[in-house]
């Protein structure tokens, strides 16, 4: 079963930007967005728990924001000024617990949306 189910990815050219969107089938107290290049390490990008505190990775403070609609079930990452090195796919994630890291455990993953930024 799908619990989570990203959208919006696609291709944009250096400097423009693109919205990312996450639909989860539950209520969750912390989601977050991953991303993965070819050949790295996946990596977080930020994270936002119950109370809208939210955490952003190296390279994207200032550039990305994340948020959500709670109503909605609905995650969000509004990536800005984007360069050829946030080319990825980038994953949503969620935990029930509002212990909200990076570096948390989650329980539930999508299935990942491309995000191609050309020079």
């Amino acid at each position: 079963q799908v619990e989570l189910v990203e959208s919006g990815g696609g291709s944009v050219q250096a400097g423009g930007s693109l919205r990312l969107m996450c639909t989860d089938s539950r209520s969750r107290a912390c989601m977050a967005w991953f991303r993965q290049a070819p050949g790295k390490e996946r990596e977080g990008v930020a994270t936002i728990d119950w109370n809208d505190g939210t955490t952003y990775g190296e390279g994207v403070q200032g550039r990305f924001t994340i948020s959500r609609d709670y109503r909605k079930k609905t995650l969000y990452l509004y990536m800005d000024a984007l360069t050829p090195e946030d080319s990825a796919v980038y994953y949503c994630a969620a935990r029930l617990s509002n212990v909200c890291t990076i570096s948390s455990e989650f329980e539930a993953w999508g299935q990942g949306t491309q995000v191609t930024v050309s020079s």
